[in-house]
């Protein structure tokens, strides 16, 4: 199973930028998707989509252009499931997720805190109550995949310049701490369980040239339950990918034993 998950910031504007030619050409199993900032009633390429052999599933956010998620699969899933049932996070579209007989995969969506102190407030908030909503599912879905932009750099391999940005968020003690916690808990961050090599990024600033001078952080993550581990076949940035400021990243999972 061929999973990728990518942050898009906006999927019209990504679909402008040949976004479903890239997605034919990726030919993967599901599609995580975040920051979709639109409704499916106002995509107008769906029917390409379905053409390529995809199933969608949109989570988005109350408030428009605004957050979101989504998964595309080309396998049916028994269930999808939207939300975690907490109000304010649901509210934003945060999380959605598809089950198989034999994995979960989610596309979750972290809020970021770089506004201000307020939303800073609501991330600690979701990281803490999210959190819990992930471990009560991991034991009803031992097999979880959880996709997505969770807006941390988990160590200082994870950013560019960790010395400068040690006060930014997304790289703040207690965010990267949440990250030591969550991976302790019974996740692997699968892209580091398989790559250990620094410069490795998976967002760029538009700011400065960011993105051609590789100054970038890794925020977006393909954590897999520990149950999953001897399946994880390949794992890789996919940085050539330029539809959005963030690139995607694919999981590859072997059968189930």
């Amino acid at each position: 199973m061929k999973i990728i998950t990518y942050n898009v910031n906006g999927i019209r504007s990504a679909m402008n930028k040949n976004w479903l030619a890239w997605l034919q050409a990726t030919d993967a199993d599901v599609v995580c998707l975040q920051e979709i900032k639109a409704t499916p009633d106002v995509l107008t390429d769906l029917h390409l989509v379905e053409q390529l052999g995809y199933q969608h599933y949109w989570f988005p956010a109350e408030k428009k252009g605004y957050s979101g998620t989504a998964i595309l699969t080309k396998r049916t899933p028994k269930h999808v499931e939207y939300g975690c049932g907490i109000a304010d996070f649901d509210r934003e579209g945060r999380n959605i997720r598809v089950d198989f007989d034999d994995v979960s995969v989610m596309s979750v969506y972290f809020p970021s805190g770089s506004s201000g102190d307020e939303r800073q407030v609501f991330k600690y908030r979701f990281l803490d109550e999210f959190g819990k909503y992930l471990t009560l599912l991991k034991v009803e879905h031992p097999n979880l995949v959880v996709c997505g932009d969770y807006n941390i750099c988990h160590r200082p391999i994870d950013i560019h310049n960790p010395k400068s940005n040690a006060n930014s968020s997304g790289f703040l003690p207690e965010e990267r701490e949440w990250m030591e916690q969550f991976v302790e808990s019974g996740f692997i961050d699968t892209f580091r369980h398989l790559n250990k090599e620094p410069h490795n990024y998976t967002w760029w600033s538009f700011r400065a040239n960011s993105r051609a001078k590789n100054l970038g952080w890794r925020i977006d993550y393909t954590m897999a339950s520990l149950p999953l581990e001897s399946r994880i076949k390949r794992v890789a940035i996919l940085s050539e990918a330029k539809h959005s400021d963030h690139c995607p990243v694919l999981l590859e999972l072997g059968p189930a034993e």
